[in-house]
Formats: C-alpha cells, sequence, structure tokens
C-alpha cells in the first residue's frame, strides 16, 4: 500500500471533524500538518477528497466514497490492536455483541447471565440495531459478534445457527376473524401491525407476499416487537410477530395465531463473527455456548 496509514488516519479525523483546525487539536498536530497530510494524499491519491469551506471543510463524493472504506478498516486495525492487550485468561477485557432490543431480551440474557458469573472480569456491552445494523457494525469492528437474522450476504462471514423463527399473524382473542387459515391475499385486507421497514423480519416478510403476488400496506408500524405483542392484544389490528419471541403471550391468551396458506417459511438466527478475524478470547468462550 503506498499511501501511509498516517495518512488515512488524519484524511478520517478531518472527515469526522469537518475541520481542519478541529482535527489538529484531536490529533495533537498543528494545523499546517494536518493540511499538508490531505494535500499529500490527495497528490498520492490523485483525486480532490475535501471542498473547502468559509466554516470547514466536506467530502467530496470521492471522498465520501473512499471514507466509508478507510473508516472501517482503521476501526478494524484499532480493534486488533487492542484486542492483543487482552490476557487469553479472561481475567480483563471486553465482549462486545450487537443484537437487536428483542433477541436481546428473549435470546441472549440467560447467556449473559451465566457468562458474567463465570467470568465477572470480562465487561460487557450490548449495541442494539436490526440485523442489518449488527453486521455492519461487525464488519466495521465495532463489535466482535453480531446475532442476526442469516443474511444473504455471507461473504467474508462465519455463523452458527442459534434457533429458528417463524413470522406468524396474531390478534387479540375477540378480534373479528374466523377460526380458519387465511390466504395472503386475505391477510393483507387486515388492519396490519409490523416492524419497521428496516428490520430483516419485515423485510423477509414482504419479500415472501410480494413472491406470492401480494403487497403489505401496514396500517401501524413499530420499532418495537413487544409493543405489536401489546397493540395486538388490545385489539388495535392483526401483527405479524415472530411466535418463538410472543410464547407467553400465547400461552396466556393475550393474543392468539392466525392459520396462514401457504404458510410463510421458517427463517434462521444465526450468531456471526468475521471469517478472517480471530475471536477475541471473551468472544471464543461465549461461542461455546451454541457449539
Amino acid at each position: 500500500m503506498a499511501v501511509k496509514l498516517d495518512l488515512y488516519r488524519i484524511f478520517c479525523e478531518v472527515a469526522e471533524e469537518e475541520s481542519i483546525s478541529d482535527a489538529a487539536k484531536s490529533l495533537y498536530i498543528s494545523q499546517s500538518a494536518v493540511s499538508q497530510s490531505i494535500r499529500q494524499l490527495e497528490e498520492q491519491l490523485q483525486v480532490r477528497l475535501f471542498s473547502r469551506q468559509p466554516r470547514g471543510v466536506t467530502l467530496t463524493a470521492e471522498g465520501r466514497m473512499l471514507f466509508d472504506y478507510v473508516r472501517n478498516a482503521i476501526g478494524l486495525i484499532e480493534t486488533g490492536e487492542d484486542k492483543l492487550q487482552q490476557t487469553r485468561k479472561l481475567m480483563l477485557g471486553d465482549l462486545v455483541i450487537g443484537a437487536s432490543d428483542t433477541v436481546t431480551r428473549n435470546l441472549l440474557l440467560y447467556y449473559l447471565q451465566q457468562f458474567h458469573f463465570m467470568y465477572p472480569a470480562i465487561h460487557i456491552k450490548i449495541l442494539n440495531g436490526t440485523s442489518y445494523e449488527v453486521l455492519q457494525m461487525l464488519r466495521a469492528g465495532k463489535v466482535d459478534l453480531a446475532f442476526a437474522s442469516t443474511p444473504q450476504e455471507t461473504e467474508n462471514l462465519w455463523m452458527r445457527h442459534c434457533m429458528t423463527l417463524h413470522n406468524v399473524f396474531v390478534a387479540a382473542p375477540d378480534f373479528p376473524c374466523e377460526d380458519r387459515a387465511y390466504t395472503l391475499a386475505e391477510l393483507s385486507r387486515f388492519p396490519l401491525m409490523l416492524l419497521e421497514r428496516k428490520s430483516s423480519a419485515r423485510r423477509f416478510l414482504e419479500r415472501f407476499f410480494s413472491r406470492n403476488g401480494v403487497m403489505l400496506k401496514p396500517e401501524i408500524e413499530l420499532c418495537s416487537h413487544e409493543l405489536l405483542i401489546s397493540m395486538a392484544a388490545i385489539g388495535l389490528g392483526v401483527a405479524c410477530v415472530t411466535r418463538e419471541f410472543a410464547v407467553s403471550a400465547l400461552a396466556d391468551g393475550s393474543i392468539r395465531e392466525l392459520r396462514t396458506v401457504p404458510e410463510i417459511p421458517e427463517r434462521s438466527l444465526s450468531v456471526c463473527a468475521l471469517q478472517e478475524v480471530t475471536p477475541c478470547p471473551a468472544a471464543e468462550r461465549f461461542l461455546e455456548f451454541w457449539a
């Protein structure tokens, strides 16, 4: 690589601060050194990376493209440097996990409790997000492990199956619907309540309905799986939830499941790590729960 890593570090700092002077303060170097480094990087790459403004600088289109790659690369390097300092005996260190609120609450809590009991010195951090978001965090080196619906793009990912998930439609016991199997077209005409569009469960559901020639137009979109269950229970409409994460509400009769024809295919929840990056000791030990 012809360009020195220090130049990329300075480039990222300027891009994040949108100011050469602020970047210089953060890096504890002079403004002239920062400006010279940016000029040197632009000359070596033969492209203009920043547009100078009266109150700072902004990335050009080429600069934004480069920044996305460099930020992730530096994040991985810094993560690697940090992991090298951790002991293999798990007497200290960090474990950073990416998972949705629903997965954390319904799957991980038990394992987190067991892990903390066994290794109390390990600092555990959970970063919440959709499957897509936590996989982006993983690829950027921000988390050690990501719990996500098995992605379509698996390049550079190591995955281990955790559990099978089923999308089901539910309603209140007294909601006006019949005790029979509903077609997808019939379901689409109910007042639907779905997770927000960026969630993996929502995208999976829409792809399935679309392949069967049916479009979904929900009346309510939420970011919380638990809220979907609660709102279905009070009769506001028909909600699509994950059966495995709605066991209690189904068992106590707060909601009931509507049968569908055809049945919605199952999904898989996997724990993911970067294929070419050795997991930190804490992550390796946490993965043993799914060995």
